[in-house]
């Protein structure tokens, strides 16, 4: 098959969960012996380096990308506001992204149109004019279920309507897109319960975010004074608002128990108040050079997320790495977990000390909880499987 995968942002070099998702599914469908065909926007938070992509990768993807300055705009912002367009969306597009766009498929004939998230359906009609193909949305998240969460937590009296607006937005731009579309491949199987509950014609279906279990080397975890640790993105909203709780409500309840505790929370884009922070048992850096190497250094990986859709791509990458992990039920959602077997939850300030707690006084817990981790990993979240799927999914929309 040929596949045109239509990216949001460049999935190459893979350092985000975003990236990581589209790059894993272009690899794994090369691997299998398809072609693709890789467009993606160039942004100012994720700018577009020919020069850092290897050889190889740009001649099995022809990788091309156009850019598009979604900074967020306060005019633009308000005139959607009144004339009701979604401006979450909207911003995405560009008259050179899709002049490429009409390039590309008015040049070959493609099998499958892939639409990776919801930011890249303003492309649709043009899609339509130009190709024959299945438009195939993979969702990385129900975006307006993290507005509706990040609405019910705001505490700006100001913002939380303007957010709820949003999420009805969002809501409604989603249902719409279902009609627009062949197939869904949500990313979780609460998100494609979700979409099954509106689609009239789409096919949904779930495939989550894989990893080459061989490129995530499992690291024992045998240390008797295991060390916590948080890694994500810090300009993520949901990203900054769970790592604030962690740090002001959470630890120092955890170090007054046991004061040799050890949190180490990294990132890009740290908020300086927080690398400026001064407490006890608690280190803060910025950006990694190897998100790996940070990872294995360290035994438990934690993830107070509440504001969270989709599915969690440093859980699965901890998780191959046989780190233990400790989340709340919204960071742990679209992973098939076994609350006490693969993974601990904890959603609430008591329940996350006690449980941390928990951990170091029993390291033996962390050790296997990590090893069952990995086994998951191994039995769900292959990559490999999960390219099968999505193969499977495209043949359903082929004709015969």
């Amino acid at each position: 098959m040929r596949i045109l995968q239509l990216c949001n942002k460049p999935p190459y070099p893979p350092n985000d969960g975003g990236c990581k998702a589209m790059n894993n599914l272009t690899r794994g469908l090369l691997e299998a012996g398809h072609e693709v065909k890789v467009l993606c926007i160039a942004t100012p938070k994720h700018p577009f380096n020919e020069r850092n992509i290897p050889e190889d990768y740009r001649k099995a993807t022809d990788i091309e990308a156009a850019f598009v300055d979604t900074s967020l705009n306060i005019v633009d912002a308000f005139t959607d506001l009144m004339t009701a367009d979604n401006y979450n969306i909207s911003r995405f597009f560009s008259p050179d992204m899709d002049i490429l766009l009409i390039r590309t498929l008015s040049a070959a004939r493609f099998d499958v149109v892939q639409l990776e998230s919801l930011f890249m359906t303003p492309y649709i009609p043009t899609i339509r004019r130009y190709s024959k193909a299945p438009i195939v949305l993979r969702s990385h998240n129900l975006e307006h279920v993290i507005q509706e969460r990040m609405a019910a937590g705001e505490r700006n009296i100001l913002k939380r309507p303007y957010r709820k607006f949003l999420a009805k937005q969002l809501l409604e731009h989603e249902i719409s897109t279902l009609d627009q579309v062949e197939a869904v491949a949500a990313i979780s199987s609460s998100d494609a319960a979700k979409f099954k509950g509106y689609a009239r014609k789409a096919v949904v279906r779930t495939i989550p975010f894989g990893v080459y279990p061989s490129d995530h080397p499992q690291v024992p975890a045998t240390t008797k004074d295991p060390v916590f640790f948080h890694l994500g993105s810090m300009d993520w909203a949901p990203n900054e608002e769970g790592v604030r709780w962690l740090v002001e409500k959470v630890w120092p309840r955890v170090v007054k128990k046991r004061p040799r505790a050890k949190l180490h929370l990294a990132g890009n884009k740290m908020p300086q108040d927080l690398l400026d922070l001064d407490l006890p048992g608690l280190t803060v850096k910025g950006h990694v050079r190897s998100a790996a190497e940070f990872m294995t250094k360290r035994q438990i990986m934690v993830v107070p997320l509440f504001s969270a859709g989709g599915m969690r791509v440093k859980i699965i990458e901890g998780m191959a790495n046989g780190r233990a992990i400790l989340s709340t039920t919204v960071g742990a959602e679209g992973i098939a977990h076994s609350h006490g077997k693969d993974i601990l939850l904890a959603d609430t300030v008591n329940a996350f000390v006690e449980q941390m707690v928990h951990l170091l006084d029993h390291p033996e817990e962390v050790a296997r909880l990590g090893l069952n981790a990995r086994k998951l990993v191994e039995r769900k979240y292959d990559n490999a499987l999960i390219v099968k799927d999505l193969i499977a999914l495209y043949g359903k929309l082929l004709p015969a």
